[in-house]
């Protein structure tokens, strides 16, 4: 059996209720989580950005950052360094508040769906019986931040860039929506830690609705590139047109936010897929092979999630690495004149899959 978070979780609070009022121990387990957040955010955003310029150098024959510590490690620490101590410059003709406010809603967005993620049994720090709709509808925050800053920092460059990103991730949620609905006929519930439990005891998802999951999964994660801004889908901050797009103005940590969400978003991307298709933090299992799934099960959910969250990165990565860019018209033409109607067709074949039992 896999260990069991809430065993820990429960343990804090009654010791913490031992010692303080139950709303003081609320309140401290609640600064707890924050900081827990709030290390992983960093930590995975350091460990994605130099996946990223190592599997960049892959693809193009090169070696990397080599230089700062061994195989280039510590050159990321020094990037972050450098970033803390750019000045943070204002325009003059720019909304100053708005300019300022726009880097923190799409930090605080991919915050809140970081929080959505299921990493262990017990171990997920939101769960609501809508878990699926608030983790949707909590990343549909980030849109704003972008278009704010393209629209407030007073750039030509900067509002084409917010303008393509408004456009483009609007319309591929649908996209990212469509095939969240067919994976909820599939499983028959919105809460996420449900969606993972049903996973380790019937199979991952992917498999049990076989071929419907499996095109929902590939037009997710085409869907899901496209949420990131990234290539071939990075028309918002292409640098041969727009210079840097809607981040053009911005300097220092203000430019910091952006990058670290970019990355986390790539990471929560990867784990929404894993969790929704990959099943989670549930382990492989072989209909009929006992003494191999009683081994995976000594690995722990952690391990699982982070490790099949690792590979959708890299396949994201890959897709990136190995495309050229599209122009805005084929973007959207792709979205809505192919990926729409092929989630609609799948959604209504995966109902009928899971009304009469179809599925694994």
């Amino acid at each position: 059996m896999l260990f069991d978070f809430n065993v820990i979780s429960q343990w804090l609070h009654g010791a913490l209720t031992s010692v303080m009022p139950e709303w003081a121990a609320i309140l401290t387990e609640s600064i707890l989580v924050a900081l827990a957040i709030i290390t992983l955010y960093a930590v995975f955003a350091i460990i994605l950005i130099y996946m990223e310029r190592k599997i960049c150098a892959f693809f193009q024959c090169r070696l990397g950052p080599m230089r700062v510590g061994k195989w280039g490690l510590l050159q990321l620490f020094a990037d972050v360094f450098k970033m803390l101590t750019k000045e943070i410059i204002s325009m003059r003709q720019s909304d100053r508040f708005l300019h300022n406010l726009a880097p923190f809603l799409v930090v605080i967005a991919s915050m809140l769906t970081f929080a959505c993620l299921p990493w262990n049994k017990g171990a997920h720090i939101l769960d609501f019986n809508v878990g699926v709709f608030f983790m949707l509808a909590a990343s549909s925050i980030g849109v704003v931040g972008i278009l704010l800053a393209g629209w407030s920092s007073n750039n030509k460059y900067s509002l084409i860039g917010a303008m393509r990103s408004g456009a483009q991730i609007i319309s591929y949620e649908l996209s990212i929506g469509l095939t969240m609905l067919t994976m909820m006929a599939l499983t028959g519930t919105l809460q996420i830690s449900e969606i993972v439990e049903q996973q380790y005891a019937e199979g991952w998802n992917i498999v049990r609705g076989h071929v419907p999951a499996v095109i929902a999964f590939l037009i997710y994660l085409i869907a899901g590139n496209a949420e990131c801004n990234r290539g071939p889908f990075d028309l918002p901050e292409s640098e041969s047109e727009l210079t840097a797009g809607y981040h053009t103005e911005y300097s220092g940590m203000h430019f910091g936010f952006y990058y670290l969400s970019e990355y986390l978003n790539l990471f929560i991307t990867a784990g929404i897929a894993t969790t929704i298709f990959l099943g989670g933090w549930a382990p492989l299992h072989i209909i009929g092979l006992d003494g191999f799934n009683g081994v995976m099960d000594y690995i722990p959910g952690i391990v699982w999630f982070v490790g099949k969250t690792l590979f959708v990165v890299f396949l994201l990565m890959w897709i990136r690495w190995t495309f050229p860019r599209l122009r805005i018209d084929q973007i959207l033409a792709l979205e809505w004149k192919y990926l729409v109607p092929i989630s609609l067709v799948n959604l209504v074949v995966m109902a009928i899959v899971a009304a009469y039992g179809f599925h694994f």
